[in-house]
């Protein structure tokens, strides 16, 4: 197995960008910037069904049987 030479590991990394977007929605509902996030969170979800369009999860899981 290939050594990582990472600091951090993928979980913390995901609760770091957890904890940052809740943040910035946070400011943005104290701030009433509703518009904005209606925003944010549209293309958020294009994004994510973007994402979801162009992968490949027939092949998930499964292993090369070469």
């Amino acid at each position: 197995m290939a050594e990582k030479n990472t600091k951090f590991s993928r979980r913390s990394i995901a609760l770091f960008w957890l904890a940052l977007v809740a943040i910035v929605i946070g400011f943005l509902i104290y701030f009433e910037q509703i518009a904005l996030l209606y925003v944010l969170a549209t293309l958020a979800l294009s994004v994510l069904l973007i994402i979801v369009g162009f992968s490949d999860l027939e092949k998930v899981g499964v292993e090369n049987a070469e």
